[in-house]
Protein backbone atom coordinates (compact mmCIF):
# COMPACT_ATOMS: atom_id res chain seq x y z
CA UNK A 1 0.00 0.00 0.00
CA UNK A 2 2.67 2.52 0.95
CA UNK A 3 4.86 1.77 -2.34
CA UNK A 4 1.69 2.83 -4.11
CA UNK A 5 0.64 5.42 -2.11
CA UNK A 6 4.32 6.81 -3.20
CA UNK A 7 3.73 6.32 -6.91
CA UNK A 8 0.31 8.20 -6.86
CA UNK A 9 1.67 10.67 -5.15
CA UNK A 10 4.18 11.40 -7.90
CA UNK A 11 2.33 10.54 -10.73
CA UNK A 12 1.17 12.76 -13.88
CA UNK A 13 -1.83 11.25 -15.57
CA UNK A 14 -3.41 12.07 -18.78
CA UNK A 15 -6.60 14.03 -18.86
CA UNK A 16 -9.32 10.98 -20.27
CA UNK A 17 -11.32 12.64 -22.74
CA UNK A 18 -9.15 14.74 -25.18
CA UNK A 19 -10.82 18.52 -24.66
CA UNK A 20 -12.81 20.91 -23.06
CA UNK A 21 -15.66 20.74 -25.83
CA UNK A 22 -15.87 16.70 -24.74
CA UNK A 23 -16.85 17.36 -21.07
CA UNK A 24 -20.35 16.61 -20.01
CA UNK A 25 -20.18 20.17 -17.96
CA UNK A 26 -19.63 22.27 -20.57
CA UNK A 27 -22.55 20.72 -22.89
CA UNK A 28 -24.86 21.40 -20.27
CA UNK A 29 -23.37 24.70 -19.75
CA UNK A 30 -23.69 25.27 -23.60
CA UNK A 31 -27.80 24.14 -23.44
CA UNK A 32 -28.19 25.69 -20.21
CA UNK A 33 -31.36 27.57 -20.98
CA UNK A 34 -32.51 23.93 -22.45
CA UNK A 35 -31.41 22.49 -19.44
CA UNK A 36 -32.72 24.82 -17.17
CA UNK A 37 -36.19 24.54 -18.99
CA UNK A 38 -36.21 20.60 -18.62
CA UNK A 39 -35.29 20.52 -15.18
CA UNK A 40 -38.31 23.03 -14.62
CA UNK A 41 -40.96 20.76 -16.25
CA UNK A 42 -39.26 18.07 -14.49
CA UNK A 43 -39.55 19.44 -11.14
CA UNK A 44 -43.44 21.04 -11.86
CA UNK A 45 -44.14 17.48 -12.39
CA UNK A 46 -42.74 16.17 -9.46
CA UNK A 47 -44.44 18.91 -7.01
CA UNK A 48 -47.93 18.09 -8.72
CA UNK A 49 -47.25 14.57 -7.85
CA UNK A 50 -46.74 15.55 -4.10
CA UNK A 51 -49.17 18.05 -3.93
CA UNK A 52 -52.27 16.41 -5.95
CA UNK A 53 -55.43 18.57 -4.96
CA UNK A 54 -56.15 22.68 -5.99
CA UNK A 55 -56.25 23.08 -1.46
CA UNK A 56 -53.04 21.24 -0.79
CA UNK A 57 -50.89 23.35 -3.74
CA UNK A 58 -52.36 26.66 -2.73
CA UNK A 59 -51.33 25.97 0.85
CA UNK A 60 -48.00 24.95 -0.60
CA UNK A 61 -47.81 28.13 -2.47
CA UNK A 62 -48.78 30.49 0.33
CA UNK A 63 -46.35 28.72 2.35
CA UNK A 64 -43.42 29.04 0.49
CA UNK A 65 -44.38 32.58 -0.35
CA UNK A 66 -44.80 33.10 4.00
CA UNK A 67 -40.87 31.41 4.24
CA UNK A 68 -39.26 33.40 1.74
CA UNK A 69 -40.75 36.73 2.67
CA UNK A 70 -39.66 35.96 6.46
CA UNK A 71 -36.08 34.94 4.99
CA UNK A 72 -35.66 37.80 3.42
CA UNK A 73 -36.37 40.33 6.22
CA UNK A 74 -34.37 38.34 8.70
CA UNK A 75 -31.82 36.55 6.58
CA UNK A 76 -31.21 39.12 3.35
CA UNK A 77 -27.62 37.98 1.45
CA UNK A 78 -25.89 40.31 -0.93
CA UNK A 79 -26.30 37.62 -4.04
CA UNK A 80 -30.14 37.58 -3.64
CA UNK A 81 -31.53 38.96 -6.59
CA UNK A 82 -32.45 42.34 -6.31
CA UNK A 83 -36.09 41.80 -7.66
CA UNK A 84 -36.47 39.53 -5.08
CA UNK A 85 -39.22 41.68 -3.02
CA UNK A 86 -41.41 42.48 -5.82
CA UNK A 87 -41.52 39.11 -7.45
CA UNK A 88 -42.75 37.67 -3.71
CA UNK A 89 -44.61 40.55 -3.50
CA UNK A 90 -46.91 39.81 -6.81
CA UNK A 91 -47.07 36.39 -6.36
CA UNK A 92 -48.41 36.81 -2.94
CA UNK A 93 -51.29 39.45 -4.41
CA UNK A 94 -51.95 36.90 -7.01
CA UNK A 95 -52.93 34.35 -4.46
CA UNK A 96 -54.99 36.34 -2.58
CA UNK A 97 -56.65 37.08 -5.68
CA UNK A 98 -57.35 33.16 -6.06
CA UNK A 99 -59.78 32.91 -3.02
CA UNK A 100 -63.22 33.92 -5.42
CA UNK A 101 -62.32 31.81 -8.54
CA UNK A 102 -63.76 28.68 -9.70
CA UNK A 103 -61.79 25.35 -8.65
CA UNK A 104 -61.06 25.00 -12.66
CA UNK A 105 -59.80 28.34 -13.09
CA UNK A 106 -57.79 28.15 -9.76
CA UNK A 107 -56.07 25.09 -10.23
CA UNK A 108 -55.07 26.57 -13.64
CA UNK A 109 -53.35 29.80 -12.34
CA UNK A 110 -52.26 27.83 -9.27
CA UNK A 111 -49.76 25.78 -11.63
CA UNK A 112 -49.15 28.44 -13.73
CA UNK A 113 -47.72 30.49 -10.43
CA UNK A 114 -46.21 26.94 -9.33
CA UNK A 115 -44.18 26.64 -12.83
CA UNK A 116 -42.69 30.40 -12.34
CA UNK A 117 -41.32 29.48 -9.08
CA UNK A 118 -39.62 26.43 -10.28
CA UNK A 119 -38.81 28.24 -13.33
CA UNK A 120 -37.47 31.05 -11.05
CA UNK A 121 -35.15 28.65 -8.85
CA UNK A 122 -34.01 26.45 -11.93
CA UNK A 123 -32.09 29.81 -12.92
CA UNK A 124 -30.79 30.85 -9.69
CA UNK A 125 -29.42 27.15 -9.26
CA UNK A 126 -27.59 26.28 -12.83
CA UNK A 127 -24.38 26.88 -12.84
CA UNK A 128 -22.21 28.84 -15.71
CA UNK A 129 -19.23 27.03 -16.45
CA UNK A 130 -16.76 28.61 -19.20
CA UNK A 131 -13.71 26.89 -20.14
CA UNK A 132 -11.87 30.30 -20.52
CA UNK A 133 -12.61 31.03 -17.14
CA UNK A 134 -11.73 27.58 -16.02
CA UNK A 135 -8.52 27.94 -16.89
CA UNK A 136 -7.99 31.02 -15.27
CA UNK A 137 -8.95 29.62 -12.13
CA UNK A 138 -7.17 26.17 -12.47
CA UNK A 139 -3.94 28.31 -12.62
CA UNK A 140 -4.87 30.47 -9.77
CA UNK A 141 -6.06 27.54 -7.30
CA UNK A 142 -2.73 25.87 -7.97
CA UNK A 143 -0.60 29.15 -6.67
CA UNK A 144 -2.75 29.63 -3.48
CA UNK A 145 -2.53 26.66 -2.60
CA UNK A 146 1.47 25.86 -3.42
CA UNK A 147 1.52 29.30 -0.80
CA UNK A 148 -0.54 27.75 1.39
CA UNK A 149 1.44 24.23 1.50
CA UNK A 150 4.96 25.59 0.83
CA UNK A 151 5.32 27.83 3.63
CA UNK A 152 7.35 25.13 6.51
CA UNK A 153 10.50 26.31 3.41
CA UNK A 154 9.95 30.31 3.02
CA UNK A 155 12.48 31.95 4.44
CA UNK A 156 11.65 35.51 3.24
CA UNK A 157 8.44 37.13 2.85
CA UNK A 158 9.26 37.99 -0.12
CA UNK A 159 9.73 33.76 -1.49
CA UNK A 160 6.68 33.10 -1.10
CA UNK A 161 5.75 33.97 -5.19
CA UNK A 162 8.62 31.22 -5.87
CA UNK A 163 7.31 27.59 -6.42
CA UNK A 164 9.91 25.39 -4.39
CA UNK A 165 7.68 22.34 -3.96
CA UNK A 166 4.46 20.98 -6.22
CA UNK A 167 1.30 20.61 -5.24
CA UNK A 168 1.52 16.98 -5.84
CA UNK A 169 4.62 16.76 -3.36
CA UNK A 170 2.45 18.11 -0.80
CA UNK A 171 -1.26 16.94 -1.49
CA UNK A 172 -1.25 13.00 -1.47
CA UNK A 173 -3.48 11.31 -3.80
CA UNK A 174 -4.08 7.86 -2.35
CA UNK A 175 -6.31 4.77 -2.99
CA UNK A 176 -8.59 3.29 -5.68
CA UNK A 177 -7.44 5.86 -8.80
CA UNK A 178 -6.76 3.87 -11.75
CA UNK A 179 -10.17 2.32 -10.66
CA UNK A 180 -11.98 6.02 -10.69
CA UNK A 181 -10.43 6.97 -13.60
CA UNK A 182 -11.50 3.91 -15.94
CA UNK A 183 -15.17 3.76 -14.51
CA UNK A 184 -15.28 7.92 -15.26
CA UNK A 185 -14.83 6.37 -18.82
CA UNK A 186 -17.06 3.69 -18.59
CA UNK A 187 -20.58 5.47 -16.83
CA UNK A 188 -20.74 8.61 -14.57
CA UNK A 189 -19.17 9.28 -11.08
CA UNK A 190 -20.74 10.46 -8.04
CA UNK A 191 -17.89 11.62 -5.66
CA UNK A 192 -19.20 12.57 -2.57
CA UNK A 193 -16.22 13.72 0.10
CA UNK A 194 -16.48 14.33 4.05
CA UNK A 195 -16.59 17.95 4.58
CA UNK A 196 -14.62 19.96 6.90
CA UNK A 197 -13.33 22.92 5.41
CA UNK A 198 -14.48 25.81 3.04
CA UNK A 199 -10.94 24.76 1.39
CA UNK A 200 -13.03 21.57 0.49
CA UNK A 201 -14.49 22.41 -2.75
CA UNK A 202 -11.33 24.63 -4.13
CA UNK A 203 -9.21 21.16 -3.21
CA UNK A 204 -11.91 18.73 -4.53
CA UNK A 205 -11.49 20.73 -7.87
CA UNK A 206 -7.60 20.46 -8.06
CA UNK A 207 -7.58 16.84 -7.32
CA UNK A 208 -10.00 16.16 -10.35
CA UNK A 209 -7.78 17.96 -12.79
CA UNK A 210 -4.79 16.56 -11.29
CA UNK A 211 -6.09 13.02 -11.86
CA UNK A 212 -6.97 14.03 -15.52
CA UNK A 213 -10.67 13.96 -15.20
CA UNK A 214 -13.21 16.39 -16.71
CA UNK A 215 -14.40 19.04 -14.55
CA UNK A 216 -17.32 17.47 -12.34
CA UNK A 217 -20.39 19.79 -11.41
CA UNK A 218 -21.22 20.33 -7.74
CA UNK A 219 -23.64 22.22 -5.30
CA UNK A 220 -21.21 24.60 -3.40
CA UNK A 221 -23.66 26.67 -0.40
CA UNK A 222 -25.04 30.37 -2.14
CA UNK A 223 -23.40 32.14 0.65
CA UNK A 224 -19.69 31.86 -0.67
CA UNK A 225 -21.41 33.46 -3.81
CA UNK A 226 -21.87 36.50 -1.71
CA UNK A 227 -17.86 37.54 -2.21
CA UNK A 228 -17.89 38.05 -6.15
CA UNK A 229 -13.70 36.60 -6.42
CA UNK A 230 -15.47 33.13 -5.00
CA UNK A 231 -18.39 33.52 -7.10
CA UNK A 232 -16.65 34.08 -10.17
CA UNK A 233 -13.88 30.84 -9.00
CA UNK A 234 -17.06 28.95 -8.81
CA UNK A 235 -18.91 29.37 -11.67
CA UNK A 236 -15.65 28.52 -13.34
CA UNK A 237 -15.26 25.27 -11.67
CA UNK A 238 -18.34 24.34 -12.58
CA UNK A 239 -20.44 24.60 -9.37
CA UNK A 240 -24.65 25.30 -8.90
CA UNK A 241 -25.70 26.85 -6.11
CA UNK A 242 -27.63 25.68 -3.18
CA UNK A 243 -29.54 28.11 -0.43
CA UNK A 244 -29.39 26.17 2.46
CA UNK A 245 -32.26 28.53 3.86
CA UNK A 246 -35.16 27.64 1.69
CA UNK A 247 -36.75 24.51 2.82
CA UNK A 248 -39.91 24.77 0.81
CA UNK A 249 -40.97 21.76 -1.70
CA UNK A 250 -40.69 23.76 -4.70
CA UNK A 251 -37.30 24.55 -4.24
CA UNK A 252 -36.02 21.19 -2.95
CA UNK A 253 -37.89 19.62 -5.75
CA UNK A 254 -36.25 21.84 -8.44
CA UNK A 255 -32.53 21.43 -6.84
CA UNK A 256 -33.20 17.16 -6.70
CA UNK A 257 -34.74 17.69 -10.38
CA UNK A 258 -30.92 19.71 -11.02
CA UNK A 259 -28.86 17.13 -9.55
CA UNK A 260 -30.95 13.90 -10.99
CA UNK A 261 -30.84 15.35 -14.91
CA UNK A 262 -27.57 16.28 -14.96
CA UNK A 263 -26.69 12.73 -13.92
CA UNK A 264 -28.69 10.90 -16.36
CA UNK A 265 -27.09 13.16 -18.95
CA UNK A 266 -23.50 12.03 -18.27
CA UNK A 267 -22.41 15.22 -16.24
CA UNK A 268 -19.77 13.59 -13.16
CA UNK A 269 -20.92 15.27 -10.26
CA UNK A 270 -19.95 15.96 -6.46
CA UNK A 271 -21.44 16.90 -3.69
CA UNK A 272 -21.29 16.53 0.17
CA UNK A 273 -23.77 14.38 1.39
CA UNK A 274 -22.71 15.67 4.99
CA UNK A 275 -25.03 18.93 4.02
CA UNK A 276 -22.24 20.84 5.50
CA UNK A 277 -19.18 21.45 7.19
CA UNK A 278 -18.61 19.44 10.20
CA UNK A 279 -18.92 21.28 12.79
CA UNK A 280 -17.61 19.05 15.57
CA UNK A 281 -14.87 17.82 13.76
CA UNK A 282 -16.12 14.69 13.83
CA UNK A 283 -16.25 11.96 10.38
CA UNK A 284 -19.94 12.86 9.35
CA UNK A 285 -22.27 9.99 10.86
CA UNK A 286 -25.66 11.33 9.46
CA UNK A 287 -26.00 11.85 6.18
CA UNK A 288 -28.25 13.93 3.99
CA UNK A 289 -30.75 11.76 2.05
CA UNK A 290 -32.21 13.99 -0.86
CA UNK A 291 -29.17 14.70 -3.07
CA UNK A 292 -28.34 10.38 -2.31
CA UNK A 293 -31.84 9.71 -3.05
CA UNK A 294 -31.64 11.60 -6.85
CA UNK A 295 -28.61 9.31 -7.93
CA UNK A 296 -30.91 6.12 -7.29
CA UNK A 297 -33.56 8.11 -8.99
CA UNK A 298 -31.27 8.63 -11.86
CA UNK A 299 -30.46 5.10 -12.39
CA UNK A 300 -34.06 4.17 -12.40
CA UNK A 301 -34.37 6.31 -14.90
CA UNK A 302 -31.74 5.14 -16.99
CA UNK A 303 -33.00 1.55 -16.77
CA UNK A 304 -36.59 2.57 -17.72
CA UNK A 305 -35.69 4.67 -20.22
CA UNK A 306 -34.11 1.93 -22.01
CA UNK A 307 -35.82 -1.26 -21.04
CA UNK A 308 -34.14 -3.21 -23.79
CA UNK A 309 -30.68 -2.45 -23.31
CA UNK A 310 -27.99 -4.29 -21.69
CA UNK A 311 -25.45 -1.21 -21.97
CA UNK A 312 -27.14 1.19 -20.07
CA UNK A 313 -25.01 3.91 -18.65
CA UNK A 314 -23.87 3.24 -14.71
CA UNK A 315 -23.75 5.97 -11.80
CA UNK A 316 -20.64 4.98 -9.64
CA UNK A 317 -20.88 6.85 -6.25
CA UNK A 318 -17.14 7.48 -5.22
CA UNK A 319 -16.56 8.00 -1.39
CA UNK A 320 -13.81 10.34 -0.58
CA UNK A 321 -12.09 11.69 2.99
CA UNK A 322 -10.03 14.63 3.10
CA UNK A 323 -7.68 14.40 5.57
CA UNK A 324 -5.76 17.73 7.12
CA UNK A 325 -3.84 18.49 9.89
CA UNK A 326 -5.22 22.35 9.93
CA UNK A 327 -8.89 23.24 9.27
CA UNK A 328 -8.43 27.21 9.09
CA UNK A 329 -12.24 27.58 10.36
CA UNK A 330 -11.84 25.06 13.59
CA UNK A 331 -12.41 27.43 16.36
CA UNK A 332 -15.50 28.94 14.61
CA UNK A 333 -17.32 25.62 13.88
CA UNK A 334 -16.23 23.81 17.65
CA UNK A 335 -17.82 27.07 18.92
CA UNK A 336 -20.48 26.60 17.27
CA UNK A 337 -21.15 23.19 17.65
CA UNK A 338 -20.42 23.50 21.67
CA UNK A 339 -22.86 26.40 21.55
CA UNK A 340 -25.71 24.25 20.07
CA UNK A 341 -25.11 21.36 22.24
CA UNK A 342 -24.43 22.96 25.86
CA UNK A 343 -26.67 25.82 24.97
CA UNK A 344 -26.35 28.01 28.34
CA UNK A 345 -24.26 25.26 29.83
CA UNK A 346 -21.47 26.63 27.05
CA UNK A 347 -19.67 29.95 27.63
CA UNK A 348 -18.01 31.08 24.00
CA UNK A 349 -14.73 33.08 24.51
CA UNK A 350 -15.49 36.61 23.22
CA UNK A 351 -13.29 39.04 21.14
CA UNK A 352 -10.97 36.22 19.98
CA UNK A 353 -9.07 37.80 17.27
CA UNK A 354 -7.68 41.51 17.55
CA UNK A 355 -5.56 43.31 14.99
CA UNK A 356 -2.23 42.14 16.63
CA UNK A 357 -4.08 38.07 16.69
CA UNK A 358 -4.95 39.28 12.97
CA UNK A 359 -1.10 39.93 11.92
CA UNK A 360 0.18 36.69 13.81
CA UNK A 361 -2.46 34.57 11.88
CA UNK A 362 -1.10 36.44 8.42
CA UNK A 363 2.45 35.44 9.45
CA UNK A 364 1.82 31.85 10.30
CA UNK A 365 -0.12 31.54 6.94
CA UNK A 366 3.01 32.64 4.52
CA UNK A 367 5.69 31.14 7.15
CA UNK A 368 4.24 27.67 7.68
CA UNK A 369 3.69 24.68 5.83
CA UNK A 370 1.65 21.34 6.05
CA UNK A 371 0.30 18.33 4.49
CA UNK A 372 -3.05 17.53 3.05
CA UNK A 373 -4.07 13.70 2.11
CA UNK A 374 -7.10 13.07 -0.06
CA UNK A 375 -8.23 9.41 -0.02
CA UNK A 376 -10.01 8.02 -2.74
CA UNK A 377 -12.66 4.77 -2.00
CA UNK A 378 -13.49 1.70 -3.88
CA UNK A 379 -16.67 3.04 -6.15
CA UNK A 380 -19.67 1.58 -5.41
CA UNK A 381 -23.06 1.71 -7.20
CA UNK A 382 -26.18 3.30 -5.95
CA UNK A 383 -27.11 0.31 -3.71
CA UNK A 384 -24.12 0.62 -1.85
CA UNK A 385 -22.37 -2.62 -3.64
CA UNK A 386 -18.66 -2.46 -4.37
CA UNK A 387 -17.76 -2.97 -8.24
CA UNK A 388 -14.80 -3.91 -10.21
CA UNK A 389 -12.43 -2.23 -12.69
CA UNK A 390 -14.74 -2.24 -15.20
CA UNK A 391 -17.95 -1.42 -13.52
CA UNK A 392 -19.75 -4.67 -12.41
CA UNK A 393 -21.56 -4.75 -9.25
CA UNK A 394 -20.38 -7.41 -6.97
CA UNK A 395 -22.66 -8.99 -3.80
CA UNK A 396 -21.28 -9.79 -0.71
CA UNK A 397 -19.40 -12.92 -1.96
CA UNK A 398 -17.97 -10.94 -5.03
CA UNK A 399 -20.26 -12.61 -8.06
CA UNK A 400 -21.78 -10.11 -10.00
CA UNK A 401 -25.13 -8.69 -9.86
CA UNK A 402 -27.04 -6.86 -12.54
CA UNK A 403 -28.18 -3.35 -10.40
CA UNK A 404 -31.58 -3.35 -12.66
CA UNK A 405 -32.87 -6.31 -10.92
CA UNK A 406 -33.40 -3.63 -7.52
CA UNK A 407 -35.56 -1.74 -9.64
CA UNK A 408 -37.96 -4.72 -10.61
CA UNK A 409 -41.18 -6.22 -9.60
CA UNK A 410 -43.35 -8.57 -11.45
CA UNK A 411 -40.70 -8.98 -14.02
CA UNK A 412 -41.37 -5.28 -14.53
CA UNK A 413 -39.19 -1.74 -14.35
CA UNK A 414 -41.01 -0.01 -11.96
CA UNK A 415 -41.18 3.42 -9.61
CA UNK A 416 -41.30 2.48 -6.20
CA UNK A 417 -40.53 5.44 -3.83
CA UNK A 418 -41.10 3.61 -0.46
CA UNK A 419 -38.44 1.20 -1.96
CA UNK A 420 -36.30 3.88 -3.16
CA UNK A 421 -36.24 5.58 0.28
CA UNK A 422 -34.86 2.21 1.63
CA UNK A 423 -32.58 2.07 -0.78
CA UNK A 424 -30.60 5.72 -0.36
CA UNK A 425 -30.77 4.62 3.84
CA UNK A 426 -28.69 1.58 2.92
CA UNK A 427 -26.49 3.69 0.75
CA UNK A 428 -25.86 6.42 3.24
CA UNK A 429 -24.72 3.71 5.40
CA UNK A 430 -22.50 2.19 3.25
CA UNK A 431 -20.73 5.50 2.48
CA UNK A 432 -20.61 6.59 6.47
CA UNK A 433 -19.16 2.50 7.04
CA UNK A 434 -16.27 3.58 3.92
CA UNK A 435 -15.44 7.21 5.45
CA UNK A 436 -14.33 5.44 8.79
CA UNK A 437 -12.24 2.71 6.52
CA UNK A 438 -10.48 5.16 3.98
CA UNK A 439 -9.95 7.62 6.81
CA UNK A 440 -6.17 7.99 7.02
CA UNK A 441 -4.93 9.16 10.42
CA UNK A 442 -2.28 11.73 10.50
CA UNK A 443 -0.15 12.13 14.02
CA UNK A 444 -1.68 15.33 14.61
CA UNK A 445 -5.26 13.00 15.08
CA UNK A 446 -3.27 11.08 17.43
CA UNK A 447 -1.61 13.40 19.43
CA UNK A 448 -5.03 15.84 19.88
CA UNK A 449 -6.75 12.38 20.48
CA UNK A 450 -4.37 11.12 23.38
CA UNK A 451 -4.18 14.41 25.31
CA UNK A 452 -8.13 15.30 25.42
CA UNK A 453 -8.96 11.71 26.52
CA UNK A 454 -6.16 11.21 28.93
CA UNK A 455 -7.62 14.91 30.29
CA UNK A 456 -11.35 13.16 30.60
CA UNK A 457 -9.89 10.54 32.40
CA UNK A 458 -7.60 12.80 35.24
CA UNK A 459 -10.80 14.77 35.83
CA UNK A 460 -13.69 11.67 35.70
CA UNK A 461 -15.99 13.80 38.07
CA UNK A 462 -15.93 16.56 34.76
CA UNK A 463 -18.50 16.48 32.40
CA UNK A 464 -17.37 17.67 28.74
CA UNK A 465 -18.36 21.73 29.53
CA UNK A 466 -17.11 21.53 33.17
CA UNK A 467 -13.57 20.25 31.53
CA UNK A 468 -13.67 23.17 28.75
CA UNK A 469 -13.43 25.76 31.60
CA UNK A 470 -10.81 24.14 33.38
CA UNK A 471 -7.87 27.33 33.99
CA UNK A 472 -4.32 26.38 31.73
CA UNK A 473 -2.59 25.90 34.58
CA UNK A 474 -4.69 22.04 35.47
CA UNK A 475 -3.68 20.92 31.69
CA UNK A 476 -0.52 19.55 31.62
CA UNK A 477 0.51 16.07 31.02
CA UNK A 478 3.86 14.51 31.83
CA UNK A 479 5.33 13.94 28.49
CA UNK A 480 6.55 10.00 29.31
CA UNK A 481 2.69 9.11 30.28
CA UNK A 482 1.96 11.16 26.94
CA UNK A 483 4.44 8.81 25.30
CA UNK A 484 3.08 6.07 26.25
CA UNK A 485 -0.58 6.18 25.66
CA UNK A 486 0.23 7.42 21.87
CA UNK A 487 2.52 4.40 21.50
CA UNK A 488 -0.65 1.92 22.57
CA UNK A 489 -3.34 4.03 20.89
CA UNK A 490 -0.67 4.16 17.73
CA UNK A 491 -0.63 0.11 17.61
CA UNK A 492 -4.30 -0.29 17.80
CA UNK A 493 -4.36 1.88 15.19
CA UNK A 494 -2.17 -0.55 12.97
CA UNK A 495 -4.46 -3.06 13.99
CA UNK A 496 -7.44 -1.38 12.82
CA UNK A 497 -5.76 -0.88 9.55
CA UNK A 498 -5.10 -4.87 9.56
CA UNK A 499 -8.50 -5.75 10.21
CA UNK A 500 -9.49 -3.05 6.63
CA UNK A 501 -11.02 -0.58 9.52
CA UNK A 502 -8.92 2.30 9.12
CA UNK A 503 -5.86 3.67 6.98
CA UNK A 504 -2.59 6.07 8.37
CA UNK A 505 -0.52 8.15 6.87
CA UNK A 506 3.32 6.92 6.14
CA UNK A 507 4.48 9.66 8.60
CA UNK A 508 2.77 7.68 11.69
CA UNK A 509 5.45 4.74 11.63
CA UNK A 510 8.57 5.42 13.10
CA UNK A 511 10.14 6.13 16.22
CA UNK A 512 7.00 7.34 18.37
CA UNK A 513 9.25 10.60 19.77
CA UNK A 514 9.55 12.12 16.23
CA UNK A 515 5.60 10.94 15.12
CA UNK A 516 4.55 12.79 18.09
CA UNK A 517 7.16 15.85 17.66
CA UNK A 518 5.09 16.04 14.24
CA UNK A 519 1.75 15.60 15.69
CA UNK A 520 2.75 18.44 17.82
CA UNK A 521 4.08 21.00 15.10
CA UNK A 522 1.12 20.29 12.70
CA UNK A 523 -1.96 20.07 14.76
CA UNK A 524 -3.81 23.08 14.40
CA UNK A 525 -0.54 24.51 12.49
CA UNK A 526 -2.29 27.98 11.51
CA UNK A 527 -4.33 28.62 14.75
CA UNK A 528 -3.43 31.97 16.70
CA UNK A 529 -3.48 29.94 19.63
CA UNK A 530 -1.87 26.48 19.84
CA UNK A 531 -4.35 23.38 20.53
CA UNK A 532 -0.98 21.07 21.83
CA UNK A 533 2.16 21.76 22.13
CA UNK A 534 5.63 21.49 24.48
CA UNK A 535 6.08 23.56 27.54
CA UNK A 536 9.57 24.65 29.04
CA UNK A 537 9.69 21.50 31.05
CA UNK A 538 8.82 19.40 28.06
CA UNK A 539 5.59 18.17 28.96
CA UNK A 540 2.24 18.44 27.24
CA UNK A 541 0.05 21.80 27.29
CA UNK A 542 -3.22 23.26 25.89
CA UNK A 543 -4.08 26.41 24.84
CA UNK A 544 -7.11 25.81 23.59
CA UNK A 545 -8.74 23.13 24.83
CA UNK A 546 -11.80 23.92 22.65
CA UNK A 547 -10.10 23.21 19.21
CA UNK A 548 -8.25 20.30 20.81
CA UNK A 549 -11.05 18.63 21.31
CA UNK A 550 -12.38 19.28 17.63
CA UNK A 551 -9.14 17.96 16.30
CA UNK A 552 -9.53 14.93 18.56
CA UNK A 553 -12.94 13.91 17.35
CA UNK A 554 -11.50 12.93 14.25
CA UNK A 555 -10.58 9.31 15.99
CA UNK A 556 -14.29 9.36 17.24
CA UNK A 557 -16.10 6.02 16.52
CA UNK A 558 -13.38 3.81 16.70
CA UNK A 559 -13.51 2.81 20.15
CA UNK A 560 -9.99 3.83 20.78
CA UNK A 561 -11.29 5.49 23.93
CA UNK A 562 -10.49 2.09 26.15
CA UNK A 563 -6.78 2.13 25.41
CA UNK A 564 -5.83 4.88 27.38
Amino acid sequence: MEVAEKKNKNKKYKPILDGIPDWPVYQLSKNRKEFIEEVSQEAFRQAKQLRPTTKQLLDELEATVYREQQRMKRNRWRVDPADEPQFWSGIKDELVSLTDKTSEEAQSRADNILYRIIHRYAGEIAGNFKPSSFRFTREVVKFWFVRLLNGARVKKFGAIFRNQYTLRDKIHIVGKVKQLRKLALKGTVVMVPTHFSNLDSVLIGWVIHSLGLPAFIYGAGLNLFNIKIFAYFMNSLGAYKVDRRKKNLPYLETLKAYSTLAIEKGAHSLFFPGGTRSRSGMIEKQLKLGLLGSTIEAQRNLYVRNPNSEDVRKIFIVPVTLNYHFVLEAPDLIDEYLSVKGQDRYLPEHDKYGSFQLIRFLFKFFTKGSNISVSIGKALDVMGNYVDDEGYSLDSNGRKINTRDYFVTNKELVVDKQREDQYTRMLSAKIVSEYHRINRVFASHLVAFVAFEMWQRKHPKLDLFELLRLPEEDLSLPYEEFKAACKTVRKQIYQLKEEGKVNHATHLKGKIDLVIRHGLENVGIFHLKRPLLFNKEGDIITKDLNTLYYYHNRLSGYDLEKFI
